[in-house]
């Protein structure tokens, strides 16, 4: 009696039908790999939770790089719908790695993209394949994956490190501007991080809307930005999380910029 054979579940997900079913059929050809096919980011995120529930999770998704935006319910680890919102295929890769953080994630491009091809290892992808390349060197990234090896084509690997240290360097900027708030002046920021206008932030605070008012254009100058969500955006960049809203719901909802002014 011949050794059972430990099968590598394999979901390729392209919204182009041929393709994704021709390289299903290749995959599958291989004594030790089970693959099917996905059309969309819903279909993909289906097909996860169907295998998850019934206890044969997917090893390894293969997502097109350039798959079309769709409404799809933002997965979770429980059964059940999310709420709707637009993936492609890194916004994809980012989901799956949240919901399902054991499926290895491998991105299928037309070209090399070192921007993309960054944004995919930022969003938790494992590898960046050419989707002309060889069977024999995406079954090697797809095995070198599951021993948790990141695989990136040679050509790609300077870019990708530019654009990954430009990131970080951006990152270290925005955290320098951070430090040189007051603590009340972050405790504003993080307000304005969690979406709160003027008036939320001076009830929360106990502060005037008016020394609000102060302290939110000190913010904007002191980070060099000229709007709250500019503001906003170099926080998020630098690591600055929103308040705690859970005990007072009521402060969310608020208007926090019109026209690029303080509300």
């Amino acid at each position: 009696m011949g050794v059972p054979v430990a099968r590598i579940r394999v979901l390729v997900v392209d919204d182009h039908r041929i393709f994704a079913e021709s390289l299903a059929a290749a995959l599958a050809a291989e004594p030790d790999v089970e693959v099917a096919a996905a059309g969309s980011g819903p279909a993909a995120l289906r097909c996860l939770e169907r295998a998850a529930a019934e206890g044969r999770g997917y090893d390894v998704l293969l997502a097109d790089a350039e798959l079309g935006a769709a409404a799809v319910p933002a997965p979770r680890p429980g059964p059940g719908p999310g709420p709707a919102g637009p993936v492609d295929g890194i916004a994809l890769v980012g989901a799956v790695r949240a919901a399902r953080p054991s499926v290895r994630t491998v991105v299928l491009a037309e070209k090399d993209d070192p921007a993309r091809a960054a944004l995919a290892l930022k969003a938790g992808a494992c590898g960046w394949v050419a989707k002309d390349s060889s069977l024999q060197r995406l079954l090697a990234v797809i095995r070198g994956v599951l021993r948790d090896e990141t695989h990136l084509p040679a050509a790609l690997l300077t870019g990708v490190l530019r654009e990954l240290l430009a990131d970080r360097k951006h990152r270290t900027e925005s955290e320098k501007l951070v430090e040189s708030l007051t603590p009340r002046e972050r405790e504003v920021l993080r307000c304005m991080v969690a979406g709160l206008g003027r008036k939320a932030v001076a009830e929360r605070l106990f502060l005037s809307p008016h020394t609000v008012r102060t302290h939110m254009q000190n913010v904007l100058g002191k980070l060099g930005v000229h709007s709250t969500l500019a503001a906003v955006a170099l926080a998020r960049r630098a690591g600055v999380g929103p308040v705690d809203l859970v005990q007072e719901p009521g402060l969310t909802g608020d208007v926090v910029e019109r026209g690029g002014q303080l509300a």
